[in-house]
Formats: structure tokens, sequence, C-alpha cells
């Protein structure tokens, strides 16, 4: 076999760069069941491959490239988080595995460590028969659309076997035990120091996801009293009946241990819904409108502006609006929402979802950075979150999901531009949205409107049209 190391040229056929349709990456890296594609070992493998070779290829033989991988809880993540090392170590890139961490850690320890990526191995609120991947850049911030479409390109239109290095240049991987540790400081140093949980009863569901050991420390440190949910993982329980997608236990267990407040992390934590002292639900556009109002008066709000999603609710327009700041809508992904942030200089956005970011504190998502920051405003105003919430009343919205088998182009179904423009009219001054899901086989539609009644009558009406069309 011809010698081939980093001093030298490596040699691949790539394709000529264009714009192609996504093949591995959605809304949010990549997502699958484990075991079919795109998360079977084979493909994951040439992930780690592709990703090595672009981080190496300007690199010399004497320069060492670094790459951090943490994960959930899932059973799957060891088969995903061995194929990837492998993949990387044979392209001569060295692997430290962190273990369970939450998602926006893996972005702090890319950065920290000094590592040239980070990849967090996670489906995020899926159930636990999926996976996947997300991979950071050196930076802390997750990659770009275009790297993105060249490791799709290397994976699927090359041979990434002319890459492979000699047992002499691959590279190692090993297990870093202080990791934990460095996100909990990290976390930590996102409640001011001149504030203190003392007194303060937190019930606090994990979602038997990535924060399941951290998230308690956190807070227990910070003088809070914490009891926790949802902490028991076994591979197959991470977002079961738990979690951001699902706080009435959360809710109910606010009410029976009389807490002042409940916090529901997904199964990697990068989202949080919370749940006020009276048991009711505070979900993503109420918390962006309690820590911009905050922040605005406090003259800590950066432009005056928050990012949020087309998902937000109308009303949190009008709310920020009546205090002066200005509400940005992006499209749907928390990426899209960062990336919006960083070239407009704004510190606060995030979507109704839960993904909430501070971009003075966090590269991305952060629930439990994003839980602390409401909590600085309980206890710099004096006040509980029933209180600070009540000043944002959303517009009654229905959100309904439809499985698809296929992903046709709407325009392309026959009769869907009519019923769309019958039912928008029928609304009158609310939305409708249909969309695919970025990670998911669904089709996801939201009606909002000031009459709930019509809201459900306008979705079932499109959901029963897509149903028919895609199913």
């Amino acid at each position: 076999m011809t010698s081939k190391n980093m001093d030298t040229e490596k040699k691949i056929n790539i394709p000529n760069k264009k714009t192609v349709e996504k093949r591995l990456f959605g809304t949010d890296g990549i997502r699958g069941k484990a075991g079919s594609f795109p998360m079977t070992p084979d493909v994951v493998l040439k992930v780690g491959q592709a990703l090595g070779y672009m981080l190496t290829k300007d690199k010399t033989k004497s320069e060492t490239t670094k790459v951090v991988i943490g994960k959930d809880t899932r059973l799957s993540g060891y088969m995903v988080e061995q194929a990837l090392a492998s993949g990387l170590n044979s392209v001569g890139v060295h692997v430290q595995l962190i273990g369970p961490l939450p998602t926006p850690g893996i972005g702090y320890l890319a950065q920290n460590m000094r590592a040239d990526a980070g990849i967090i191995i996670s489906a995020s609120h899926n159930a636990y028969y999926d996976n996947g991947i997300k991979i950071f850049r050196s930076d802390g911030f997750k990659i770009s659309d275009e790297t993105e479409q060249e490791i799709e390109r290397l994976v699927l239109e090359t041979n990434l076997n002319d890459v492979l290095l000699e047992e002499d240049q691959i590279g190692r991987t090993k297990r870093i035990e202080d990791a934990a540790g460095r996100y909990i400081v990290y976390a930590k140093n996102a409640f001011p120091l001149h504030l203190s949980l003392e007194g303060v009863r937190i019930v606090l569901d994990c979602a038997n996801g990535a924060a399941y050991k951290v998230a308690p420390m956190i807070f227990e440190e910070l003088g809070a009293e914490v009891i926790v949910l949802s902490n028991k993982p076994d591979g197959s329980n991470i977002n079961r009946d738990s979690g951001a997608l699902h706080p009435e236990a959360l809710a109910e267990s606010v009410k029976t241990f009389r807490a002042d407040i409940g916090i529901a992390l997904d199964g990697d934590a990068d989202r949080i819904i919370m749940v006020d002292e009276i048991g009711k639900v505070v979900n993503g556009d109420a918390i962006l409108a309690i820590a911009a109002i905050h922040f605005k008066e406090t003259g800590v709000l950066t432009g005056n502006k928050v990012i949020a999603t087309s998902m937000s609710n109308l009303a949190l327009d009008e709310l920020l609006s009546s205090k002066g700041i200005e509400l940005i809508r992006v499209g749907v992904g928390d990426k899209n929402v960062v990336k919006a942030m960083r070239e407009l200089g704004v510190n606060v956005g995030g979507e109704q979802s839960g993904h909430i970011i501070f971009l003075d504190h966090s590269t991305t998502g952060d629930g439990v950075v994003a839980s602390l920051k409401v909590l600085e405003v309980m206890r710099s105003k004096k006040l509980k979150l029933s209180a600070l919430s009540k000043m944002f009343v959303p517009y009654p919205q229905k959100h309904l999901n439809v499985k698809v088998k296929i992903k046709k182009s709407l325009e392309d179904l026959k009769g869907y531009d009519e019923l769309y423009k019958k039912l928008t009219s029928k609304i009158g001054a609310g939305r409708l949205m249909v969309r695919y899901s970025g990670t998911e086989p669904l089709i996801r539609i939201l009606v909002e409107g000031k009459s709930a009644s019509l809201n459900q009558e306008v979705a079932d009406e499109m959901g029963a049209f897509l149903k028919k069309e895609l199913s």
C-alpha cells in the first residue's frame, strides 16, 4: 500500500461543488431511526471520516487534530459513538469521549478544550429508537449549511478509503472524566454572583436524558432545594412521558410539593419548558418575553431586538412592541435563530418550543442556562413566575402533526392551494402555517386565531387533506 500522511496532499475525487438537496442533514443535524439510514454504523463511520478529512486536509503531520464527542442516554449512543470515533481515528483525528452531557455543553467544551470540533450524539426530543448527530465548530457554534453539504458530498459521492492513513498515523481515543464538572461551572456562571437560590424549591424533570446528573447539581450548588423527576435513564426511557414535551407530570408534582417552580428539559437539555407555582405551563414565548423585558429594563438587551421563529405567537410581537422591543422572525430551528442573532448583534432569541439562546452565555439553546436566567428575573424582582408570565396572553393556537410517507412539494398537491386560501380566509386575522418537519416523517400544521374552536376546525380540515395525500 502506498504510504499516506498529513505532510503530503491527500488525493480524493471530489465532484464539482453545487447546491444539492440535503440527504443526510435536516433542520438540526443528522437524525433518524438507529440502525436505519442515515443512522447506520457504516454511514456514521463515513461521517466521521468526512469530518476528519475536512479538519486535517490542510494540516501537517506534526499538527494535532482533536474532536470531543458527547451523547445523551440512548442505548444506540454506544454504537454511534464507536462508529464516529473509528471514522475520525482512521484519518488521523484524536477523539475525546465525554459521555452523557447536554448538547450546549459540547459546544462549550469544543471551545474550552481547544478542540477542532465537537459532536453530540442525540435525537433531542425524539423517542429512544431514534438517534442523531450534531456537529459544532471549534468556536462552539454549529457548522454551516455549506459544511453540511460538503460532508454529504464526501460521504455519498466519494471513496473515503482513499484518505485512510497508515497504522502509525491513526488517531487515538480516550475518555475524559472531568467534563461534567466543567459544564457545571460554566452553567452556574450564567447566574449572577450576588444572587442565590436559597429558599427556592424546584421540581426538575430531566427526561431521563443527558442532563440527569449535571442539572440537579447545578441548582443544588446554587442553594435550591431540588426534587428530581425522570433521572434514571435505562437506554430506552429518554423523553418517555416526561421532559419538555410532556410537562403534565411536572405540573402535578409542582402542586404536590408546593414548589416555587418546575423545570422540564428535553433529552439533550437544549430546550426548556417551565411550570409556575400554581401548575401552569410556561412555554418558550413567555420565557422570551420575561427575559427580554427584564434585560431591556436593566440595559442588558442589545439592539432592543429579539429573534424568534415563525412559530412564535403573534401576541409576543404585540407585547414586546409595547415595551419598545422589536421582534424579528426567522425560519424554524435554533441554528437559524443563532445565525440571525450573530448577524444583527442580538443577545436574546429562541423558539416557542423552548430553545432559548442567551448569546452572552451560550452558543446554542441551553435549557439549564435559560432556567437560570428566568430565576434571575424572579429573584431580582422578588416575583413569582405566575406574576411574571401573566403579562403574556397568547392567542389560541392549534398544533397538529400528520405522519407522512413521502414529502412532496405542497404546491404540487392538487387542490392544496385552493384549500389553503379558503382556510386562511376563514380564520381572518390569524395564521395558518404548514411545513414539513426537518427531523421526523411529519408535516406540521399550526393554526392561530382568536377562536380556539375555529382553529381546531381549520387544523382538522387541513390535516385530513394532507393525510389523504401524503400518508
